[in-house]
């Protein structure tokens, strides 16, 4: 199986500490640890040569070539695919995504 370089941007970084800093203030430490953890293995997912992913549906991210994939139907992961590596540029909810 084929695998792709994953790089991960600091914002999205950041936006998953933001989630997972609101899910702890919950009282859910676990529950964050997980949804970080579930997260970042679904990222090695994508780094899957044998598979290519759909163009977003947002015509302003489309044009710049950015890619989408929901993740858990609550958040879209929009990223750029290369032959040999994806670049993950944002991580952000869903109904945050207006067109």
């Amino acid at each position: 199986m084929g695998h792709r370089e994953v790089i991960i941007k600091e914002s999205v970084a950041d936006s998953i500490a933001e989630i997972a800093w609101f899910i702890e203030s919950k009282g859910l430490l676990a529950t964050a640890e997980r949804f970080t953890d579930a997260l970042y293995d679904f990222f090695i997912k994508l780094a899957d040569s044998r598979k290519t992913h759909a163009i977003c549906r947002e015509p302003e991210r489309a044009m710049m070539g950015y890619k989408c994939i929901p993740y858990k139907k609550k958040y879209t992961v929009v990223f750029l695919e290369s032959d040999d590596e994806i670049i993950i540029c944002e991580f952000i909810a869903s109904k945050n995504i207006h067109w």
